[in-house]
């Protein structure tokens, strides 16, 4: 059982930065593809990135390439998000989420971080 926890939202003005993390207990970190996903009030869930298990591949959403980039520490057993260039209708609650190695849907979930992002 793979436990995740996001942390690091906020309110930040257009044109700000916010970094999220995402802390992995209870698996092998370093079997698991690790994504970002977000929702915002009204809409669907929306994928924004993925990091694969090995960190060497990662694949972003149209919506944020160029701004918004992941990252994974081994030792820490943690994912990351930095979100630059930030837009109003980045505003979301950002989930953190978990597929195993060989599988191909996320297993795990995280409890979301808020994003709020003001114009």
């Amino acid at each position: 059982q793979v436990q995740l926890v996001e942390s690091g939202g906020g309110l930040v003005q257009a044109g700000g930065s916010l970094r999220l993390s995402c802390a992995a207990s209870g698996g092998t970190f370093s079997s698991y593809a690790m994504g970002w996903f977000r929702q915002a009030p009204g809409k669907e869930r929306e994928f924004v990135v993925a990091i694969s298990w090995s960190g060497g591949r990662a694949s972003y959403g149209d919506s944020v390439k160029g701004r918004f980039t992941i990252s994974r520490d081994y030792n820490k057993n943690a994912v990351y998000l930095q979100m630059n260039s930030l837009k109003p209708e980045d505003t979301a609650v950002y989930y953190c989420a978990a597929m195993k190695y060989g599988l191909d849907e996320y297993e795990y979930w995280g409890q979301g971080t808020q994003v709020t992002v003001s114009s």
